[in-house]
C-alpha cells in the first residue's frame, strides 16, 4: 500500500491522542476482571497471539493474519480492555516479522495500530450496547450464542468500513471494495467466529489447556495453507514464464530479446536491482543491461572476471545462489554493488552446458527470494539463451542471405526487397523523392586478365570500403553483380544524386587502388588507376516501380557514360 505523504505526519498524531484516551473508556467504562483471571491464562493466550502472528497465509500476495478468531476469544472470556491489549500485542509481533523499518513503512504502525484499535473499541461498546456480556456472566447456550454473533458481524462491518476508507481517501486506490482481498477478508471473518466460540467454549471446560488443543490445529491449518499458497505463486509464476518463453522465441533480433527479457523480469519479479551479463571472449563478465531505480539505464561496472565478486562466483560454479540478507554476502561482494541490497539471487544464463551470461537481482529488502524463485529465475534464462541463440542464428542467417559474401555488401535480394519498401513510403508519401546511382568499372576485366582475379577481387573490397565510407546514413550501397553496385538515397532529390555521383566519380579516378603482388619470396607494391561510370534515375519522376527505376539508371548508365567514352556520370533522361 503506497501512503501519500502529506497524510503519514497527521496519522502519527492521531494515534498518539487515539492511544491513550481509547485505552482509558474502555478499562474505566468497561474493566477487566483482572482478579478473577490467572496471569497464567493471559501469558498463554498471549503465546498463542504471537505464534498466529508467525504463521500468515499469503493470498494474492498479501498476508492474511488470521487474528480475528484469538481476539474474539479474549474478548467473550475477558472483556474488551483484554482484547484491546491483545490487539495492539498482535499488531506489534505482526509489523515487527515484517521488517517495516528496513523497508521504509513506519508508518503503517500508527495507521494499523489505530485500525485495530478503533475496530475493537467501538465494535466492543456496539456488542456491550446491545445487551452483551462477557466474562462470567456469559454462558454458551443458544440465546448467548446468536448475541455472540453480534460482535464479529460489528468487527466485520467496522473494519470494512475503515479499510475502504484508508484505501479511496488516504492511497487512491479503489480496488478494495470488490476485489479478492475483499473477498478473503470475508472469509477469514467467516471463519473467526466458529473457531472462537469453540475456544471460548474449551476454555471455561478445561482451562488454559484449551489454548494448546486449538492452537496445535491452527498451527497445521497454517501451514498447509501456506503451502498451498506458495504452490499457487508458483503455478502463478510457471505460467508467466511460459508466457514470457513464447514471446522471447517471437523476437528475432537478440537487442529485441534482450529488452523484452528485462522488461517482463522487472514487470514479475520484486526486484530493485536487475544487472544483465554478458561472458566476453570468455574472458570476463560485462554488463549489457541494468536497471537501477526504476529505470533501465547503462550501470557503470568494472568487467568482472571468473570467481570474482558473486556474479564471478556463479560463472565459476556454474549454479545459481541465493541470499537473503547482507551478512550472508557482503565478504564475496567484489566491484560495484548499490550500497542498500540486502537479498540476492544470481544465476547463470546456460546454454550447451557452457555459462553465456550471467543475471544478477537484488532487493533492498530482507527475504524477498526464495528457493522457489531461485528456481523460477532459472528457468526464465534458460528461455533466455535459447531465445539469444535462435535470434544470432536467424541474424547471421539473414545477413549471409542478404550480403554479399566477397564485399559484406547488400545484395541483389536485399537490394530489390529494399526498393519495394521505399516504393511504399513514396505511396505513403513518408519521403517525396528517391534516387538510385548505378555504377560499373571501367575496363575491369583488363584488372583480372593482367592481376588475376585474387587482385580483382582485393579492388571490389577496397571500392566496398569506399563507397561505404562516402554514404554513411543517407543512404544504402548494394552489390548489383560483377563489378555493378547500385546507391539508394531516399529524400534526395536527383540534381543532389548527380552531384553526388560526380563526386564518387572523383574520388574513384584521382584515388589509385593499392595491390600487393607476390612473386616468390619478393613482394611488389602496384598502384591501378580505375576509373568507373555512373548512371542516375530518379522516382517518381522517372519511374513508378522498383524494377523500371533501375532500368533507367542502368540505361543512363551505358547509353549516357559508356558510350560517351566511360569516367562520366549520366542521367536518365525520356
Amino acid at each position: 500500500m503506497k501512503m501519500k505523504v502529506k497524510y503519514k505526519k497527521i496519522i502519527w498524531a492521531a494515534w498518539i491522542l487515539l492511544m491513550p484516551a481509547s485505552l482509558w473508556i474502555a478499562y474505566h467504562f468497561y474493566p477487566p476482571p483482572v482478579e478473577a483471571v490467572p496471569l497464567t491464562d493471559l501469558a498463554a493466550f498471549f503465546l498463542l497471539t504471537f505464534l498466529v502472528a508467525l504463521l500468515p497465509v499469503v493470498i494474492n500476495n498479501t498476508p492474511v493474519f488470521l487474528l480475528q478468531w484469538v481476539s474474539m476469544a479474549v474478548f467473550l472470556l475477558f472483556g474488551l480492555f483484554i482484547e484491546i491489549l491483545l490487539a495492539q500485542f498482535a499488531i506489534f509481533a505482526l509489523l515487527a516479522r515484517l521488517n517495516i523499518s528496513k523497508n521504509k513503512q513506519l508508518y503503517r504502525l500508527p495507521l494499523n495500530s489505530s485500525m485495530f484499535l478503533l475496530v475493537s473499541l467501538f465494535s466492543g461498546m456496539l456488542y456491550y450496547a446491545v445487551g452483551g456480556v462477557s466474562g462470567d456472566q456469559l454462558t454458551y447456550n443458544t440465546e448467548s450464542f446468536f448475541i455472540a454473533l453480534l460482535y464479529p458481524v460489528f468487527y466485520y462491518i467496522l473494519n470494512l468500513l475503515l479499510l475502504i476508507f484508508i484505501d479511496i481517501v488516504l492511497t487512491d486506490k479503489k480496488k478494495f471494495l470488490f476485489g479478492k482481498d475483499m473477498i478473503w477478508d470475508m472469509l477469514s471473518s467467516l471463519a473467526s467466529f466458529p473457531v472462537g466460540y469453540v475456544l471460548f467454549i474449551l476454555y471455561k471446560e478445561i482451562g488454559v489447556i484449551a489454548v494448546l488443543c486449538v492452537g496445535i490445529p491452527f498451527a497445521s491449518l497454517s501451514l498447509i495453507m501456506s503451502l498451498y499458497s506458495s504452490s499457487e505463486n508458483v503455478n502463478a509464476y510457471l505460467q508467466k514464464v511460459a508466457e514470457i518463453g513464447h514471446q522471447l522465441a517471437e523476437r528475432l533480433k537478440v537487442g529485441a530479446v534482450l529488452d523484452l527479457f528485462m522488461e517482463k523480469l522487472i514487470q514479475m519479479l520484486p526486484a530493485d536491482y536487475v544487472y544483465l551479463m554478458d561472458i566476453v571472449d570468455g574472458k570476463e563478465l560485462q554488463i549489457i543491461r541494468s536497471y537501477e531505480n526504476g529505470q533501465i539505464n547503462e550501470a557503470v561496472m568494472k568487467p568482472l572476471k571468473k570467481g570474482e565478486g558473486i556474479s564471478g562466483f556463479v560463472w565459476e560454479q556454474k549454479k545459481g545462489v541465493l541470499f537473503k540478507t547482507r551478512k550472508e554476502w557482503q565478504l564475496l561482494i567484489k566491484g560495484y554493488v548499490p550500497a542498500n541490497i540486502e537479498s540476492i539471487v544470481s544465476v547463470p544464463v546456460v546454454r550447451n552446458s557452457e555459462v553465456t551470461g550471467v543475471l544478477f537481482l537484488a532487493s533492498t529488502r530482507k527475504a524477498v527470494f526464495d528457493k522457489s524463485l531461485l528456481m523460477i529465475v532459472d528457468i526464465l534464462c534458460s528461455h533466455l539463451a535459447i531465445a539469444v541463440e535462435n535470434a544470432n542464428h536467424y541474424e547471421k542467417t539473414k545477413e549471409k542471405s542478404e550480403r554479399c559474401a566477397l564485399t559484406k555488401l547488400y545484395n541483389y535480394r536485399y537490394l530489390e526487397k529494399r526498393l519495394n519498401i521505399e516504393f511504399a513510403k513514396l505511396a505513403r508519401q513518408e519521403i517525396y523523392t528517391l534516387s538510385l546511382i548505378i555504377l560499373d568499372l571501367d575496363h575491369f576485366k583488363s584488372i583480372n586478365d593482367n592481376y588475376g582475379h585474387q587482385s580483382g577481387n582485393e579492388i571490389l573490397c577496397e571500392l566496398a570500403n569506399r563507397l561505404t565510407a562516402a554514404i554513411g546514413d543517407s543512404g544504402i550501397v548494394a552489390r548489383y553483380g560483377g563489378e555493378e553496385f547500385v546507391i539508394v538515397l531516399p529524400n534526395c532529390p536527383k540534381h543532389e544524386a548527380i552531384q553526388f555521383a560526380e563526386t564518387l566519380r572523383l574520388l574513384l579516378a584521382n584515388k589509385p587502388f593499392q595491390l600487393s603482388q607476390h612473386i616468390g619470396a619478393e613482394q611488389i607494391d602496384l598502384e591501378i588507376q580505375i576509373t568507373a561510370s555512373f548512371g542516375v534515375a530518379a522516382a517518381p519522376e522517372n519511374a513508378e516501380d522498383p524494377m523500371t527505376l533501375i532500368r533507367h539508371a542502368d540505361r543512363a548508365l551505358y547509353t549516357g557514360a559508356k558510350r560517351a567514352g566511360r569516367n562520366k556520370v549520366a542521367e536518365y533522361v525520356k
